[in-house]
């Protein structure tokens, strides 16, 4: 998908009837007219409010014992409701009572749309390596009403088949990363004693190959792909296992539909297992309550939601905030257009040229992004604007800075006129990369960098509503609001929880600090989680209640309180280490501090207690250093021996200076050595999580000889 913005951007400044000139003068003169008028100070809106809540003692002592005392801190709750929400409306107590409901209030809305497979074929590269091309047709779309219907049907088939049914029959469903690993999967299905999987065909081979060390399961569902004989190899390797496809569940419950068994909102909807960057996974207890009470808040985040909104659903839904994102969809009668980030765009590493992406084909309003795909399009974007150089690139230089300025609330900037003409000849083409109607976009999993945030906000002509989240909160804690343009803040608490600040004084953050209170980030309200399945030593370590009842979370963020009472997120306990002359470095401050240069398309830093620095793994951007190398008559056979270059590695290492000393870091933290790593970082090669997240100790692991090396 890395390539899906390289499409020609020179198209965006023919046919518009607007010559350069007249561009220019435009530019020259508005801002004087504007110059006439006062434009006063913009007051500061408050967006959370200082609460008194009793707390959470540190976590200790028996599990989950009420406290009898709150633990010292700076709490603050939303300004729009000192009440904590639970629901939506009256009733829709869980994600049952909601869906049913939903489907409904709006049965003949359509609802879940997906591509058909026209063809596929397989083009060999250069290297001898083969790739899966995909055409893929028109959205063919399901009402409410037919998936409620559908939903009933697969429920009782279940109930049919001898197992106790899924969400509408009140049985826990448990969520695993296909790309895992096998451990992982072992594991985690295990200890879970899972007796029916659902997976697609293409998951079967994987199953098969570690039968033979699953205790529980005895039930397979997969989904049709239009290839035949999809299960043979689970065939071939157990014969105690019943296979089933998805259609015949339905067609056998449509039969013979058996009551719903719905359940409560403290019962246990999903075991989620994170893909964390640490050891096997954990599994994460999700209630009914959770989901419901994360759904009914995040709806109030965007703006004007509603059944004329069309969501694209790419992130896999064993990520929890596309499990909560699709949950807040069904709730406000929106369509959800499947997709993949393979086949995003027309230009994605699937889409057979010539064919049209998800997004063009969906034309979706909305959507939800981890930073790592917005970096893309940052990526793709300014590389082809720098390619096309000359007067193109002054333009857009010109409208970017422009329109900057209006976000950053200079009287200067582009607005009104101004700013549709420059949406019209420079953005309008840049926005049709994602369908050309998107208003509103959720950014999780990962801090966002303000440039990338900007860029974004221009280039697409949309609010990023940038949030913070865990899986132990069900994706939601706060989320910065549509009106709020401030870029590295996270917002202020949703309406569902307490956001409350404990010093940490080990690491020099404390509630007392001036002129914002930091501390660990402590998360409580309706939307936390039950603690992790099957652990209760760590859910000691993390979780607790207090004497009201309310569960906490101790999320291991550092954290501080701007004025108007958003969070920002400054740190991470796990992250620090104390070098051998007593400094302390922050290794993801670092990191993404470093991700700002061009080069880099992603970085690990690494600090060894014994030395007095720190040195980096780092990724390069393929596409970037190979132009430099270009451009600087720089030769070389294949990218892993330009990577090996002194001269490249030198390159980067200048970028990283750059980046480095933009954001302030002090000599200690900027790496003294790196090494550029070929190959990249995928969830496939477990070396980052589903969220691209990195895996810090499978890489340490993994790299150890060459982190010797640079400390060598």
């Amino acid at each position: 998908m890395e390539n899906f913005a390289s499409s020609d951007y020179s198209s965006a400044l023919k046919s518009h009837g607007v010559s350069g000139i007249t561009v220019a003068v435009v530019a020259a003169l508005l801002p004087l007219l504007v110059s006439v008028i006062l434009v006063g100070k913009r007051k500061v809106k408050q967006r959370g409010v200082p609460v008194q809540v009793s707390g959470a003692t540190a976590p200790t002592g028996p599990p989950l014992a009420p406290s009898l005392s709150g633990e010292a801190g700076v709490a603050m709750c939303n300004a729009r409701s000192a009440e904590l929400i639970e629901v939506p409306w009256e009733g829709a107590t869980t994600l049952a009572a909601l869906f049913e409901q939903s489907c409904k209030k709006h049965s003949r809305q359509r609802f879940l749309g997906t591509r058909k497979l026209i063809s596929r074929e397989f083009v060999m590269a250069s290297d001898g390596r083969k790739f899966e091309k995909l055409h893929l047709g028109e959205y063919e779309w399901e009402t409410y009403g037919e998936a409620f219907d559908r939903a009933c049907n697969f429920a009782s088939g279940l109930i049919k088949l001898g197992h106790d049914g899924c969400f509408r029959q009140n049985i826990p469903v448990v969520t695993i990363y296909a790309s895992l690993g096998e451990d992982a999967l072992i594991h985690s299905l295990n200890e879970t004693e899972v007796s029916t999987l659902i997976c697609d065909s293409k998951q079967l081979k994987k199953l098969a190959a570690i039968s033979s060390s699953l205790a529980s399961k005895r039930r397979v569902i997969y989904f049709e792909d239009g290839e035949t004989g999809a299960d043979s190899n689970l065939s071939t390797n157990t014969s105690t296992w019943t296979v089933t496809t998805f259609a015949e569940v339905e067609e056998l419950g449509k039969k013979s539909l058996v009551p719903p068994r719905l359940p409560v909102s403290d019962d246990v909807t999903v075991v989620m297992y994170t893909s964390g960057s640490t050891g096997l996974p954990k599994g994460v207890v999700i209630t009914r309550g959770n989901l419901v009470a994360t759904s009914a808040v995040v709806m109030t985040v965007i703006p004007k939601l509603g059944r004329n909104d069309v969501y694209l659903a790419y992130l896999p839904l064993a990520h929890v905030l596309e499990l909560a994102a699709e949950s807040i969809m069904l709730s406000a009668g929106c369509a959800i257009g499947y997709g993949s980030a393979l086949t995003l765009t027309d230009t994605s590493n699937k889409i057979k040229k010539g064919t049209k992406g998800d997004a063009s084909e969906l034309k979706p309003t909305l959507m939800v992004a981890v930073p790592a795909i917005l970096d893309r399009v940052w990526d793709g974007v300014s590389t082809k604007i720098v390619e096309k150089g000359g007067f193109a690139k002054k333009l857009f230089n010109v409208g970017y800075k422009r329109c900057l300025a209006a976000i950053e609330e200079s009287w200067l900037g582009a607005r009104g006129v101004e700013k549709l003409l420059w949406d019209a000849i420079v953005f309008k083409r840049i926005r049709s990369i994602l369908g050309g109607n998107i208003r509103f976009i959720l950014c999780g999993g990962a801090p966002l960098s303000g440039d990338r945030q900007r860029f974004i906000n221009i280039c697409l002509g949309a609010p990023i509503a940038q949030g913070y989240g865990l899986t132990e909160t069900c994706a939601g804690t706060a989320f910065t609001e549509w009106d709020d343009t401030s870029v590295g803040r996270v917002g202020p608490p949703l309406c569902c929880y307490y956001i409350k600040l404990v010093s940490w004084e080990e690491g020099g953050y404390t509630t007392s600090d001036k002129p914002m209170p930091r501390g660990e980030v402590v998360v409580g309200g309706f939307s936390v989680t039950a603690g992790y399945f099957n652990n209760d030593t760590k859910t000691k370590e993390v979780y607790e209640v207090d004497e009201r009842g309310m569960r906490w979370f101790y999320t291991g963020d550092i954290g501080q309180f701007h004025p108007d009472g958003c969070l920002e997120i400054i740190d991470r306990k796990k992250d620090i280490v104390k070098l051998q002359h007593g400094e302390y470095i922050s290794l993801s401050k670092v990191e993404a501090a470093l991700m700002t240069s061009n080069y880099i398309d992603n970085v690990m830093v690494y600090a060894d207690p014994f030395h007095n620095y720190c040195v980096a793994l780092v990724v390069p951007s393929h596409q970037v250093l190979a132009k430099w190398a270009k451009e600087s008559g720089t030769t070389y056979g294949d990218f892993p021996e330009l990577c090996d270059k002194v001269e490249a590695v030198k390159e980067v290492q200048q970028s990283l200076l750059k980046a480095a000393k933009a954001a302030k870091l002090d000599k200690f933290e900027i790496p003294a050595k790196i090494e550029l790593m070929s190959d990249p970082w995928t969830p496939e090669s477990r070396l980052v999580t589903a969220a691209f997240k990195l895996k810090r100790e499978k890489l340490k692991a993994k790299f150890k000889d060459e982190l010797q090396k640079l400390y060598a």
